[in-house]
């Protein structure tokens, strides 16, 4: 392997380079391979868009039947089936799905917020193009809302399926060569999991001490990776060498944030006091995507328990066939701002089991001893394994979210013997309504091992909390729990 000089340039030879080259430009122009994009899912993704698009606009059509009728002017003639203006709409959308990479990022696609603001921002624009075109010519209301707010239902909600049914087959997957940077106590378990849970495969390691040395682009170019995931990289290092070398390279990268990383992200820069700083504040309608979290919790919650009620009480049947006791178990949960609150589950252990905790604490097989996990406890009962694996012991919690206790996604909630035994920074994740689901339950909660590891993922989830993040939990536990695989 060639190894590069270390040796530190002369001013001459900087100002030559300078002259040619500077490094913000790029030295080549990164091409599309098959192996970055997966061509078969973004086909799907595309007429999935289309067919989203075909039904919003189909059924907008028979309901606009007894009202207006469309202009003759927008009259574009047929094919297919539909309008020329629904095939216009269809190749602005697509269009402006795919500048946005809607079709080939591996986060992209799956913004599914984003999309909604993309198709919005098309059908706002299409008003002002038509007032330009003909401004005496105006598409009936009625049939101009029902086909925006379908488009924007119908996309999504196909999106949203093929995201579900997408990493079960390994076809549609991206197999990407990547390389890890990260700290050496690292490198195994970061491997493991992104081979594990992706398809990518990892190509090579180098411990973070010698991310900036010469000889680590030399073997990150030679393994042959498309991106590098990186973790515990000094800031300094990273922003100065390894990110231009890898971006001169065409070398993707993916960094497992620290919080000042995600602060910075959601700041902006600027010049102040002639100094350089991320200024961040908070926007006049800063709580909207929380506003409508505890709506779409609400109406979840509410139509759950009407959809599910046929599961519910299938459930309280297997449960009082397999074992004596209530249906239902209630246990003191610690949630928003330490506040203890009854969680409500379906009953999967026998009724002396709080009791029986304490004489099986000599076999609780968490490191640190906060959270208390054992294998094959004894005081499952026979049906509690099925509801533990499928998750139907968490619906009645279904109630909790109802009655503001509890969100859809959040934190989970621990009993009160595991937080008695908290540090002073575990609370963190106190400060956030607690949740059915969680980052924790994606991530393998098998695999965590201490309360350090499962507040880590709090508070990654605390500081980046988005609406679409959410989504994407509750996509990714339906997967789980659907298929079972993962941690359920």
């Amino acid at each position: 392997m060639r190894v590069s000089s270390d040796r530190k340039p002369t001013q001459k030879h900087t100002e030559q380079c300078a002259k040619k080259y500077d490094i913000r430009a790029g030295n080549q122009i990164k091409q599309w391979s098959m192996v970055e994009c997966n061509w078969l899912r973004s086909l799907f993704l595309i007429a999935s868009d289309t067919l989203g698009l075909g039904i919003a606009w189909q059924v907008s059509r028979r309901l606009n039947q007894g009202f207006s009728p469309l202009p003759p002017e927008l009259n574009w003639g047929e094919f297919a089936g539909f309008t020329g203006l629904f095939w216009a709409f269809a190749a602005a959308i697509v269009t402006a799905f795919a500048y946005h990479n809607f079709y080939r990022g591996e986060s992209q696609w799956r913004n599914y917020v984003k999309q909604s603001q993309v198709i919005s921002s098309v059908y706002m624009a299409s008003l002002v193009v038509s007032y330009f075109y003909s401004p005496g010519v105006d598409a009936p209301r009625s049939l101009f809302f029902p086909a925006w707010i379908g488009s924007i239902l119908m996309i999504i909600g196909l999106r949203l399926l093929l995201t579900l049914l997408f990493d079960q087959f390994p076809i549609a997957r991206i197999h990407t060569p990547v390389f890890i940077i990260a700290p050496s106590d690292r490198l195994s378990y970061l491997a493991k999991i992104v081979e594990k849970r992706t398809g990518y495969k990892v190509v090579g390691v180098l411990t973070s001490s010698l991310a900036n040395t010469s000889h680590a682009m030399q073997s990150i170019i030679s393994s042959g990776a498309k991106e590098v995931i990186a973790e515990g990289l000094p800031e300094t290092q990273l922003a100065s060498q390894l990110y231009w070398q890898l971006r001169n390279a065409g070398i993707g990268l993916r960094l497992v944030p620290s919080s000042l990383m995600l602060l910075h992200r959601r700041g902006t820069p600027e010049i102040f006091a002639s100094m350089p700083m991320i200024r961040i504040e908070s926007s006049l309608l800063a709580n909207w995507e929380y506003i409508f979290k505890r709506c779409l919790d609400l109406v979840a919650a509410f139509f759950g328990l009407i959809v599910l009620s046929p599961v519910f009480i299938g459930v309280a049947i297997a449960i009082k066939t397999s074992s004596k006791g209530s249906v239902f178990y209630t246990q003191d949960r610690i949630g928003l701002q330490g506040q203890s609150f009854r969680m409500w589950k379906f009953r999967s252990m026998f009724m002396d089991a709080d009791r029986r905790q304490l004489e099986l604490e000599h076999l609780n097989k968490s490191s640190d001893g906060v959270m208390f996990k054992i294998e094959k406890d004894p005081r499952i009962i026979p049906i509690g394994h099925f509801l533990r694996s499928t998750s139907l012991d968490e619906l009645p919690q279904l109630f909790n979210v109802l009655i503001g206790q509890m969100s859809l996604v959040g934190p989970r909630p621990l009993p009160v013997r595991d937080v008695a035994r908290f540090t002073s920074w575990h609370h963190t994740r106190h400060l956030v309504m607690p949740g059915i689901t969680g980052l924790w339950q994606i991530s393998g909660r098998s695999d965590l091992d201490t309360i350090d590891d499962v507040a880590k993922l709090d508070l990654f989830y605390i500081d980046r909390w988005s609406l679409n993040f959410d989504l994407e939990i509750l996509i990714e536990t339906l997967r789980l729990v659907l298929f079972g695989k993962g941690a359920y």
